[in-house]
This record gives C-alpha cells, sequence and structure tokens, in this order.
C-alpha cells in the first residue's frame, strides 16, 4: 500500500519539466528565438521521487539518470502583436522554419534532495520562403550547453505528496551562432551572411538560469504541478550580423528567455495494462522578453510569447520512462522591440500551431 501511494505521489512530478534548462534548450515556437535550455524541449521530467525509490544498487552508474529529448515545429504564421498577418498567406510571401530540436540531459542524485544536472541540446532546420520551398537555408549543430544543480526543498518522498524544487545553472557559449549561407540579389551578385537567428543552434554567449518546480497531491490521485525557469543573457549582442539595413539592427541582441508551465495531472488506475501511465493536462507560455533582467538590450531581436494548451502522457515501466506532449498555440504575441521603438515601427514573427515533444529516460 505504500509503495502504492508512492507511485501514485511520484507521477506527476514526473511531468514537471527539468529545469535549466529550456530550454533551454530551445526556441519558443517559430521566430521567436528562445534558445533556452532543457524546459522547451523535455516537456515532462524523467526525473522525480520514483526514480529516486528506484535507484538502489552500487554500480558507478547508480543515482545517474540519463534522458533524451526532441521537439519539432513548422512556423509559418506571421503576427505582429496578437493580429494574424493574413496577407502573408495569400500573397505567398510567408517564411517558414522546420526545426527539430534534440536534447540530452543528465542527471546525476548526489543525494537524495540534491543532484547535479546537465544539458547537450542541438538542433537542425530549415528556413525558405513559402513560395520557393526548393531554396532552403539549412543549419545544424550543438547548442548552448548548461550545467547546474538542483535541490528538493523536503527530503523526497514527502508524507504529503508534494515539493519544491530549485534549480541554479549555467549556460557556456558552446551553440553555433554565426552559420553562414550566400544570398543572391535581383542582379546576380551574391553576399555570404549568417542565418536568421530562429535557426541558428546557439547565441554562443555565457548566460545563467534559474528555475522552479512545484508539485501537490490534491484529491482522487489528481496533482497540480508548476514549472517555471527564466535564462539570463547579461550580454548586449551576440556581435554577429545580420544584414539587416534599420538602425540598431546590425548585430543580433544576446536575449533573455522565460518557460512558465502548470496544469493538473493524473496517473491511471484501476486497469491494469495501463498500470503506469499518467496523463496531464495545463497550460504553457514561453518567450522572449521586450528587455532583458541585465544589462541592455540592443541589436535585432524578435521579443514575444506563445501562450499554448498542453495535454501530455508518461509512461514509466522499471527505470525506464516514456513522455510525449503536445503543446497547441491559443495566442501568439510579436510584442515590439527596443529598435521597433526606436525606429517606430513593429516587426512581425512567424509562429507554429503546434510542437511535436518526446522523449525517454533511462535510471541506473
Amino acid at each position: 500500500m505504500r509503495m502504492l501511494l508512492l507511485r501514485s505521489a511520484a507521477l506527476p512530478a514526473a511531468l514537471f519539466v527539468s529545469l535549466l534548462c529550456m530550454q533551454p534548450a530551445a526556441h519558443a515556437q517559430g521566430c521567436v528565438a528562445a534558445h533556452s535550455p532543457q524546459p522547451i524541449i523535455a516537456g515532462l521530467n524523467p526525473t522525480n521521487e520514483s526514480t529516486i525509490a528506484h535507484s538502489a544498487g552500487t554500480s558507478f552508474l547508480h543515482g545517474l539518470t540519463i534522458s533524451t529529448g526532441y521537439r519539432v515545429y513548422n512556423s509559418y504564421r506571421h503576427y505582429i502583436g496578437t493580429v494574424y498577418q493574413e496577407q502573408r498567406q495569400a500573397q505567398h510571401s510567408a517564411v517558414v522554419n522546420h526545426v527539430n530540436l534534440f536534447e540530452l540531459d543528465l542527471n546525476y542524485q548526489v543525494t537524495p534532495r540534491l543532484s547535479v544536472i546537465a544539458s547537450i541540446p542541438g538542433m537542425e532546420a530549415s528556413r525558405h520562403g513559402q513560395s520557393s520551398p526548393l531554396n532552403a537555408y539549412h543549419s545544424g549543430g550543438i547548442g548552448d550547453v548548461t550545467v547546474g544543480v538542483q535541490s528538493w526543498v523536503f527530503r523526497p518522498p514527502t508524507e504529503s505528496h508534494g515539493n519544491v524544487a530549485i534549480s541554479a545553472q549555467l549556460k557556456l557559449p558552446t551553440g553555433i551562432n554565426d552559420a553562414k549561407g550566400t544570398k543572391t540579389s535581383s542582379n546576380g551578385s551574391t553576399t555570404t551572411l549568417p542565418f536568421d537567428e530562429s535557426i541558428q543552434p546557439g547565441d554562443g554567449t555565457w548566460g545563467f538560469s534559474l528555475g522552479t518546480e512545484a508539485y501537490r497531491e490534491l484529491y482522487w490521485h489528481t496533482s497540480t504541478y508548476f514549472t517555471g525557469s527564466w535564462l539570463f543573457s547579461p550580454q548586449d549582442t551576440t556581435g554577429v550580423a545580420t544584414g539587416r539595413g534599420a538602425p540598431g539592427e546590425g548585430v543580433v541582441s544576446a536575449a533573455d528567455q522565460y518557460l512558465w508551465r502548470g496544469g493538473f495531472s493524473r496517473p491511471i488506475t484501476g486497469v491494469k495494462p495501463l498500470r503506469g501511465l499518467a496523463l496531464s493536462i495545463g497550460g504553457r507560455m514561453e518567450g522572449v522578453p521586450v528587455r532583458d533582467a541585465f544589462g541592455s538590450s540592443n541589436g535585432f531581436r524578435r521579443p514575444g510569447y506563445v501562450i499554448s494548451i498542453e495535454p501530455g502522457m508518461m509512461y514509466e515501466h522499471g527505470r525506464w520512462g516514456l513522455y510525449a506532449s503536445g503543446p497547441w498555440a491559443m495566442e501568439r504575441n510579436r510584442k515590439t522591440s527596443v529598435t521597433d521603438l526606436a525606429n517606430q515601427t513593429h516587426g512581425d514573427a512567424a509562429f507554429s500551431d503546434y510542437t511535436v515533444i518526446a522523449g525517454m529516460s533511462r535510471t541506473f
């Protein structure tokens, strides 16, 4: 009976994002580039109280959880503020991004409360005009690696079937941020410029992140969960040229990113073949702020956010975990940037309708 209660309490924790992460690895949907680490890719957290309960043994890998995450989306719907630019589709002038994000996450349980965590993100992406899909720019490579620590406030497992965790990570400038391509003008001349920052694997700057996650079992095996993370990028710009002619937009801005998630989850009980399966439903907000929390916010960026409804699931069997979620965008907002305000204009950004997130984990 005690193990059953422990398992029902642990499953909601498995639905949390493993915090920086956010990703960072990561991107917000579409051109609103959010290279945050793990939260954005991992959608569900395989490192939870149940993995602690399972981590018995004396091998060298004892206490280690290895997770892989995958995220894919297509952005093509252009917005200025919250207004959909329907004419871009009619004129076949929309810009389309196809992005595949990958992530390898490591969590080493030092004590029942303290873990050392790391995330290695990667990207494969293409960008092309709606009317010219064959003339696409392709990029790919490693993103910005993050390393740090995470700690539960209360020693798990807790009798209240709830807990709070805090995390801090350092973002290393390992990501490729200046992948280049050749652009041919109407007069036949060619220019080599970096790709748009929305398909660059990283931003190549130092940063740090803070995050928190919490869960609490309520009634009838239903739990509520919340997770939030903010990636701070104190550096003003990345120094990478954009090729843009508007004043102040000649280089890429080193932007903060954030992710908030919350909702409810419940394990499937009473059906033996579905034992180990949990379902969740919640909300998700991710994006890039107009101004960073620290430092200046000059250079070109596409600030904005996406608010999504996010159904999800996780299946645990022994030391293995499978997880998936599908955020569906409900509100998209391309906000006015610092350079937009200075130039008295308002740029647009392309967003996707939905994202597919999946992954698996193995605890040793």
